[in-house]
């Protein structure tokens, strides 16, 4: 059984329980701390818990996004810095300077493009996509820095205390948007528009009301 912190806001301790445990379980297991630099990329649902967690852990961290309107939105979740993906020279700048890769793209993309960003023994971890990459994932630049690129889904129901504790601890709180049952084709429309930021939590109240 989980149990709420009373620090937590209920409506925004929700999406701890997956985007919170999602992201914060890889993170403990290649233990991500102070003097290291973090990339997180894809500021979104998960991307934005990843942030606020990896500054609370005490590393460097960078937001790598493709949309810069999503920057001043990073730096007020802790971003030590931003970097714009389509930017190819700021990417290349970047290249070999991460100790760890938290990837959130929930679609197909491309890997290579960043295993670049991994330094020598760092990790590459994606957290939002369970299918294949785009292009098959070039070994060549795995080997010659000694990289390491894998996955993870969820964490535990231990690890889900201790972020919710963590959370509480820190103040980081999701951004949510509280709607009711009768609203959520319409979230669900304007989150395949991107148009959220960054959690929908759905007032289960709702549909007491709606009898």
């Amino acid at each position: 059984m989980l149990r709420i912190p009373g620090a937590l806001d209920i409506k925004a301790a929700a999406p701890i329980l997956c985007a919170g445990v999602t992201t914060y379980s890889p993170m403990k297991h290649w233990g991500v701390g102070p003097g290291q630099s973090v990339a997180v990329v894809g500021i979104g649902g998960l991307g934005h818990m990843a942030v606020q967690l990896a500054r609370a852990l005490g590393a460097t961290v960078t937001a790598v996004t493709r949309d810069k309107e999503k920057q001043a939105d990073a730096e007020k979740l802790g971003a030590h810095e931003v970097l714009i993906s389509s930017d190819s020279k700021a990417m290349e700048a970047h290249e070999l300077k991460f100790d760890f890769i938290l990837i959130t793209i929930p679609d197909a993309f491309e890997v290579n493009d960043y295993v670049k960003l991994a330094k020598r023994n760092g990790v590459l971890t994606t957290v939002g996509l369970l299918g294949p990459y785009k292009a098959p994932l070039n070994n060549q630049e795995v080997a010659m820095h000694r990289r390491s690129v894998a996955g993870s889904i969820i964490g535990s129901i231990a690890e889900t205390q201790e972020v919710l504790d963590f959370c509480a601890m820190h103040n980081i709180l999701p951004e949510v948007e509280m709607i009711g049952m009768q609203d959520i084709n319409d979230a669900f429309t304007k989150m395949q528009d991107e148009e959220v930021r960054f959690r929908y939590v759905i007032d289960m109240q709702s549909l007491k009301d709606a009898e």
